[in-house]
């Protein structure tokens, strides 16, 4: 009987996977992006750094490319819309401030986003973790605007063990965790990195491979918790740090190494999956590191100048890297310009998607082209901020950078979150770590070598050259940023046309800009209104149709059939195994 039942369970798989040379060999690619919150350009160890060991976001880079000029806005929400969208906050309406809990407003829904390209091309699309991009109604929600499925959380952050949100310096505190558009409450007590990490794996096991897979992962870390506990990791990953002397800056070690102990699970996840020859993976930060003030996280963006919500470098210049087997480059350091936005248009070109071209240079651009080729130039203009509400303007044109005002009066201008010496493992452990079993660099071919030489290109190195002092507050500032990374050397004196020609750019941008979509706190937002949640309170105002229901619905279905379908693989190939062992 179970010999009879065997190659029937086979068939049965076969049929429901498509397994054949249609799917070992996809025309659409995979497409995983890892999103890590408030992370440091030095909080990862492939920018040359041995406090935080990251080897398999490292591995990653190394077999990959360090995207060593990635520009991201200085602020979650705007951040998160560009890459959604493919375009500039600034044309937009989502610039200069963060989606509040209690504020009714979020990306607006004339927005065509990146799941929904994605899905109509025949994409399963998930996101796993943050959204912060609207959820005071229903239909700003991530399963409404072209994600399959969500698993994780709507608002700015929340708890890493209980997944509340308490707003600052009120009383008003929900849980804001859920699956879809129900409220969660059996993840409470798991840790959020972890969380994550397992549903993003299970995500990529249950994966129906006849169609090509779309993940968007946002991790809560390395942002900070709540208030009254801001900084949560694993007390046993914590105490793999114990020779950082500084308590924060140890527990926010442990906070990065739990995503990197993620990445290479999904890596190893899709390799046991047989999908990794088709896939896209890129990782990246949403913008420059706290060091000081509101959510503070004890993040490291030196040597760059400056931190989160700043116009320096150190609040817009990124971590990132991309790695796929498609690319025919790797190993390679890429100082090519990048902007978030441009990843709707890059990876849509890959995946053969007709997206609309945009009409301003400083929206997304098709980057393809810049990563498969050195000689490829890319795009030549980088707009951080153009301020309208804000006080700060910061513009980079042909490797030149305009900076005209600050933030906070000046208190995030320095350089900060420099590292002590000795407080970090040694290039010998560093390398066993990078190439160990448990990480994916034992299934690369990284040498001493070529990690010492990418490592070193992927530092930033300051210059010794001291201009004129810049003081944005009093008057405009001009920094070759090619030559001087670390905005040293003010050069607004000495090229004063240079100067005038990114300001006429600049108030051009500015005065061309969509208004902000910020609105004011609404108190029917409080959660004790709502059961203890976080939930949309504007409901019945703009909701969607019935054949949307219906979508979901469906989708809903489709997820069941796959985790099924998964199970089942299992139970089969285990009868497999006892039948080629000969106990059946």
């Amino acid at each position: 009987m179970m010999k009879r039942a065997v190659p029937y369970l086979v068939t049965l798989w076969l049929l429901w996977l498509g397994v054949g040379a249609s799917t070992a060999h996809q025309e659409r690619p995979n497409i995983v992006i890892i999103v890590a919150d408030d992370l440091g350009w030095n909080d990862v160890s492939f920018h040359g750094s041995n406090q935080i060991p990251t080897p398999n976001i490292d591995a990653l880079a190394y077999d990959g490319i360090i995207l060593n000029r990635h520009y991201v806005p200085p602020l979650c929400t705007p951040s998160r819309a560009s890459l959604m969208t493919g375009k500039h906050p600034m044309n937009i309406g989502m610039q200069d401030h963060v989606i509040i809990s209690d504020e009714p407003w979020g990306l607006g829904l004339d927005q065509k986003l990146m799941p929904q390209y994605f899905r109509e091309a025949g994409y399963r699309t998930h996101l796993v973790g943050k959204w912060h991009l609207g959820f005071f109604r229903r239909a700003y929600t991530p399963t409404y605007r072209g994600f399959d499925s969500h698993f994780g959380y709507l608002g700015p952050y929340i708890d890493y063990w209980d997944h509340s949100l308490q707003m600052n310096e009120t009383s008003a505190r929900g849980l804001d965790m859920r699956r879809n558009t129900a409220v969660n409450y059996d993840a409470n007590g798991t840790y959020a990195t972890d969380l994550f990490n397992d549903e993003a794996v299970r995500l990529i096991d249950s994966h129906n491979r006849s169609k090509p897979l779309f993940l968007v992962l946002t991790h809560l870390a390395p942002h900070t918790g709540n208030e009254d506990d801001p900084l949560q990791a694993p007390a046993d990953e914590i105490a793999k740090f114990d020779y950082i002397q500084d308590p924060k800056r140890r527990t926010l070690a442990a906070m990065v190494s739990r995503i990197d102990t993620g990445v290479g699970r999904i890596y190893r996840s899709l390799e046991r999956r047989r999908m990794l020859n088709n896939t896209i993976i890129l990782f990246y930060a949403d913008n420059g590191a706290p060091t000081l003030g509101i959510h503070a996280n004890s993040g490291s963006n030196y040597p760059l100048r400056g931190q989160k919500e700043s116009p320096w470098e150190g609040a817009v210049r990124g971590a990132a890297l991309i790695w796929s087997r498609l690319l025919p480059r790797k190993g390679v350091v890429s100082n090519q310009w990048l902007h978030v936005s441009d990843w709707l248009p890059t990876l849509g070109h890959v995946a053969g998607l007709r997206i609309p071209p945009n009409n301003s240079p400083i929206d997304g651009q098709n980057q393809w082209s810049t990563l498969t080729s050195s000689s490829s130039g890319g795009r030549t203009v980088v707009m951080n901020n153009a301020h309208n509400e804000f006080t700060y303007s910061s513009y980079i044109k042909r490797g030149w950078k305009y900076v005209n005002g600050t933030s906070f009066k000046g208190a995030y201008d320095r350089w900060l979150g420099q590292l002590k010496d000795g407080e970090q493992i040694s290039h010998e452990d560093y390398y066993k770590r990078l190439t160990a079993s448990q990480s994916i660099g034992s299934s690369m071919q990284l040498t001493r070598d070529d990690v010492k030489r990418l490592r070193s290109k992927a530092t930033v190195e300051c210059s010794s050259a001291q201009g004129t002092v810049c003081e944005p507050l009093k008057r405009p500032c001009l920094f070759n940023i090619v030559e001087d990374p670390c905005e040293r050397n003010n050069q607004a004196n000495a090229y004063p046309y240079i100067l005038r020609e990114l300001e006429t750019d600049v108030n051009g941008y500015r005065k061309r800009s969509v208004p902000s979509r910020q609105q004011p706190s609404d108190i029917r937002a409080d959660p004790a209104r709502h059961n203890g949640t976080w939930t949309w309170w504007l409901e019945g105002v703009g909701t969607q149709s019935p054949t949307h229901n219906l979508q979901q619905l469906f989708s809903t279905f489709q997820s069941f059939m796959e985790y099924f379908m998964a199970l089942f693989a299992k139970v089969e190939a285990k009868l497999l195994a006892k039948v080629h062992g000969g106990k059946i």
